[in-house]
Order: structure tokens, then sequence, then C-alpha cells
């Protein structure tokens, strides 16, 4: 629609804060009737720069559900964000927070993931929690499944494979959206969902003994369950709560061509696709077209029940967020690849990398956000974005420029894509306290404006301290992104 002029600033009501993980700070793994998740079952990395998150067998469950420590398993310890919301929490309202988002585990209040009543610790934990939030008028955004399904569901019936699955989930989101009703403005259903096609650490399906072709046939089964039972949330939250709103989450992987040879512009059209395909499904309704050939060259046929499709049309999400780290190269033949975030293409000779490999592009971030505003039309909403490093505390704070300078050059580019009239929600930088790493289970990558002292071994205080960005991103907020000085 023409209109006179252009947006210039962040809208009044734009939402700043940060975001989190239950496995990733919560702790506490083994209190108050706290079941067992998926995270707490995958051992730590051996090698920061090479990550694998579907070599998980059921032998290798096993014997994590039999280790009664968390030596291996750091996620099980997180930050003791259990015992020290309040403290994080007040910290966050100090630095202006308007929304923090986090994931309410699945487990601790369903810990088997089938029970028929929910496990009443568990949900008074969250109750206390958004109290707090309350307290210093910070909303909720919260994820309804973060990597962390409850692993009796796995040994079950082998996670989101099963369409059983589905009621059970759905079981937990009903029950959550009526506790709830009319404390949590924002929802989403299954956080970077296309990651599923990496396998057991978002579907909870173990299938490491399968062949390549096995394993996409029963990848892609059961992210079709996930985008049924997200469906089914989003009628369940507005028949519950039509005042709040729910939507999708994707682990955005911008994809350039390596040249201008249209075989290589053709092969990261296709990968782009491969990436927004959820998306589609998600905030369309509908599964593209475009997929249909490369199911069937894959041999893929998704198992539905009659009135699936319709479902999904029925009940699309209010709006979409996505995780941003970093962009990827590909070529028609491709060579050397390059982890980030699940992403893998090759190497972009103009990026800088951070101390894991993942290149570094704040010009993407505004690429993606124009692309996506033009091929949805629907809000966004950047939920994760932010720089894993290795921090040096010292006169009790961490001097981390580098950090600032990241995200000062990410802000930037969010507004500049407002300019260019994108529907922007919010932004809620990945991190904002220290966590264990998704990828890696370190916690040496670190990502916070508040440095915990913990080690990789767990050992340290727990103390939480100001690094210099605390203070620059409390001014972000205080300007509305005008002054990122």
């Amino acid at each position: 629609m023409y209109k006179e002029g252009y947006p210039q600033q962040f809208p009044k009501n734009f939402l700043w804060g940060g975001a989190t993980a239950a496995n990733q700070v919560e702790g506490a793994w083994n209190v108050d009737g706290k079941g067992l998740t998926t995270a707490e079952v995958v051992k730590k990395a051996d090698d920061r720069k090479k990550i694998s998150m579907d070599a998980v067998t059921k032998e290798s469950i096993e014997t994590a559900i039999a280790d009664p420590t968390d030596k291996n398993y750091p996620k099980r310890r997180g930050v003791d964000f259990y015992h020290h919301y309040k403290e994080d929490i007040q910290l966050f309202a100090e630095m202006g927070f308007k929304i923090y988002r986090f994931s309410i585990a699945w487990a601790r209040v369903f810990p088997n993931g089938d029970e028929t009543e929910p496990n009443q610790a568990g949900l008074q934990f969250y109750d206390d929690v958004i109290s707090e939030l309350e307290q210093y008028h910070i909303l909720p955004l919260v994820t309804l499944s973060h990597y962390e399904m409850p692993i009796g569901l796995t040994k079950k019936q082998n996670g989101w494979l099963s369409r059983d699955t589905i009621a059970d989930f759905n079981r937990f989101t009903e029950t959550i959206f009526k506790h709830f009703k009319g404390r949590v403005p924002y929802y989403l259903t299954f956080n970077e969902i296309n990651t599923g096609v990496w396998g057991f650490h978002e579907t909870g399906v173990v299938d490491s003994d399968q062949s390549h072709q096995e394993q996409l046939q029963t990848r892609y089964q059961a992210l079709h369950h996930q985008f049924v039972a997200s469906a089914i949330a989003t009628k369940q939250l507005h028949e519950i709560d039509p005042d709040a709103k729910i939507g999708s989450m994707l682990a955005r992987m911008q994809t350039y061509p390596a040249t201008p040879n249209p075989a290589d512009v053709q092969a990261a059209q296709m990968e782009d696709d491969k990436n927004l395909f959820f998306t589609d499904v998600q905030a369309r309704g509908e599964y593209p077209e475009y997929m249909n050939r490369y199911f069937a060259e894959n041999n893929i046929k998704l198992k539905m029940a009659p009135d699936d499709q319709e479902l999904l049309k029925k009940y699309p999400v209010d709006f979409i967020s996505f995780s941003y780290y970093m962009t990827t190269v590909t070529k028609a033949n491709q060579g050397a690849e390059v982890n980030g975030n699940m992403a893998t293409g090759g190497r972009n000779p103009y990026l800088e990398e951070s101390d894991w490999g993942w290149q570094i592009d704040p010009v993407g971030l505004r690429i993606s956000l124009d692309e996506m505003w033009d091929r949805y039309r629907k809000p966004l909403f950047v939920v994760e974005n932010g720089l894993g490093a290795v921090d040096k505390f010292e006169d009790g704070t961490v001097h981390d420029a580098y950090r600032i300078d990241y995200l000062r050059k990410h802000i930037e580019q969010m507004k500049q894509a407002i300019e260019d009239g994108v529907d922007l929600m919010g932004y809620t930088m990945w991190g904002p306290i220290d966590l264990i790493s998704f990828s890696t289970s370190e916690m040496s990558k670190r990502y916070g404006f508040i440095y915990v002292d913990q080690d990789d071994d767990g050992n340290g205080t727990l103390k939480r301290y100001k690094k210099d960005s605390f203070n620059w991103y409390k001014q972000v907020i205080a300007s509305n992104g005008a002054d990122l000085s």
C-alpha cells in the first residue's frame, strides 16, 4: 500500500529483551519431580568446531539415564536459574527488558510426557518465574518445546516419529494455556523446527542405525507430526486465550551462491527454499509445491491423517520468529563445509568468524528480514542473535567490546530493515546471562551481558557479574535503539 515517507526508528512498542532455554539455564534436573529430557542425555562435545547432535543411540541413552551425575551432561546443571531466577530477573529488569523469552520444560510439568495430570511443583516454578517478571513489568515469551522433550517419550514411542506424541504434546500445551491464561501474551511452538532434519536433539527420534535415505523419511515424518501439533496448539490458544499470540520459530540460514554461475545461484535458491519450507507450512498453512520434487527424488512418502492438511491451512501461526547467527554459501557441487547453529556450507571470504567458526554477517540479517517480510507479510520477531566468545574475567567484570560491536552491527541492520518497511516486533538477544552452550555443552562459550562464575566442569560460585555490555544494552533499550554508541 502506497503512503508517503517511511519509518526511521524502532517502533515505540518494540520488544527489547533476551532469550534462554530451560535446558541451558535451569539446572535442578532431578528436583521437584522433574523428568529427564532429550537435552540431558547428550554428552558434551569433544571438539567445539565439530557439531554432531544426532549421534545418539539407544545404548547411549541408557548409559546417560544410569548416570546419576552431571559430569558428562552439563545441561543438567545449567547455571542454576531454578534457584537464582529472582536475582537474574532483577538484573534483566535493571537493563530495562520489555520481554524475556524462556522455555517451559515439558518434563518439568509432565515428567514422562504421557501423564494425564501435571506435576504441580513444575507448574508452581513457572508461576513463580512469571510472577517475578510481572513485578518488573517484563512480558513473558514462552517457548513450548526447546530441544527438551521428555526422554520417556523417546523410550516409549521414539519421540515425534509416533503420531501418539501429538496428543501428548497437546495435552501439555492445553495445560499451559489454561494455567497461564491472561499472563503470557506470546508463545512459540517448536524452537528452530527446521533443525529436526538433523535428528534426535529436535525430534527425540533415535535413527542413528538407519541409512541416509531412511533418516530423511523418518525425520520428515516426525516433523509432519510437529506441524500438526503446532496447528492444534494454535487452535487451542485461540480458543482458550484469544488475546494471546502464537508464532513459529526457524533457524534462519540465509544462503548465498558461491559465484554468479546460474547453477550456483539455483543451488543457493534450492537451499534457501529448504530452509524456509518449515515456515511455509506453519505460516502459510500448506506444504509448498517445490518440496514435492525433493520428496519424490529422495523417496520420502509422508503418512498423513485425512484432515491434516485442512488443519494446517485453518490454523497457521500469528507471527514468525527466527534465530540468526550466520549465513552460508553454496554451489552446485559443494566443497568444504563450515559449521554453525546446524548450518553447513562453503566459507565466505568476505566474512570474519567467531572462535567457534561461525561466520559473522550483520547485513545478512537485513537481507533475511526483507526476504521473509516479502514472502509472508506476517509480523517478524528476531528471538535469537548473539556472539559466543571466550570471555576474560578480570577486575570483577568482562571488557567485551567485541560483543558490543557484534550486537551493534546487527541492531543497525534491523533498523535498516524497519526503514525498508519490515514489521518487526522485537529482539531477544540470545543468552543475556551466560549459559550452557546448546551445540557443545560448554560453559566457556559465553554469550551474556551477565558473567556467571562457573567453568566447563561445573566448578565455581555461580555468582553473577555485570559485563561492560550490560550497561551498553541498558542504554540501547532506554533509547529504543537510538543510542548504539
